[in-house]
């Protein structure tokens, strides 16, 4: 069985590495023969400090379905078309945005330097901060802050893309049109009810609508509506969740 695990509030807490418990619990799945995919909001470039060394080279499906990898490298992205991200761009500019914009491996961002987001950037430098006019392509864009949030929010829907709201922390999340973490998963050849999803929030609710089996972790009311079960935002019991799904479905 496959199983597929949201990071961030899910698996993985303030931004931290997995702890331990949640480790271990992963690696009881690989030793029943289960396997693992990641699929997070992160970019692959972010996505890989917060996990040990011995599982980097799991699949993954990185900016809510933009990027895929597999053995450690990029197989699939989706980029906006050049209209797209030229208009994204001129909405940077119309409403004074701060942002964090990801091409294929490098990125541009422009916000204060204690931002939550910022510290967990490429926190193992791996990749290169560029100006906006210098990077080549544009795979995602977060909006940080703007002098009217709710305008650029509104003027973003009319675009050819995928919108994610997060209020809790008063950012938008914008993908390519037609990538959510379901087509991501697709890239890695996960099939339609055959696998278990693992998730948090409103994003993860793609892959929630095509797995055999669906666990919120926490009380997201969008992504209850679509689960087979609950879990409380607990490493301990979503440990103890993870090992006994491992041991039903091995």
């Amino acid at each position: 069985m496959q199983f597929v695990f949201d990071l961030d509030g899910t698996i993985c807490f303030r931004g931290r590495p997995l702890s331990e418990p949640i480790v271990q619990a992963l690696d009881g799945l690989a030793e029943q023969g289960h396997n693992i995919v990641f699929a997070s909001a992160r970019p692959i470039r972010d996505l890989l400090p917060v996990l040990p060394r011995h599982m980097r080279h799991y699949p993954m499906v990185g900016g809510n379905g933009a990027f895929a990898a597999a053995e450690g490298r990029i197989v699939a992205a989706v980029r906006f078309d050049a209209p797209t991200a030229e208009a994204i761009v001129r909405l940077i500019r119309r409403y004074d945005a701060d942002y964090l914009v990801d091409g294929t491996w490098d990125y541009s961002y422009s916000s204060r330097v204690d931002h939550p987001i910022r510290r967990h950037l490429d926190p193992d430098g791996l990749a290169s901060s560029l100006p906006l006019e210098q990077l080549t392509e544009m795979v995602k864009a977060v909006f940080l802050s703007s002098s009217d949030l709710a305008g650029l929010t509104e003027e973003l829907r009319r675009l050819p893309v995928v919108l994610y709201r997060h209020g809790s922390e008063d950012i938008v999340d914008v993908s390519p049109g037609g990538a959510d973490k379901w087509t991501g998963l697709q890239a890695l050849n996960v099939k339609s009810r055959q696998f278990v999803a693992f998730g948090n929030d409103a994003n993860d609710a793609p892959m929630f609508r095509h797995a055999l089996r669906s666990v919120c972790v926490g009380d997201h009311e969008e992504l209850l509506a679509l689960s087979t079960e609950q879990v409380p935002a607990d490493e301990r019991l979503l440990a103890e969740r993870i090992r006994m799904l491992g041991d039903q479905l091995a």
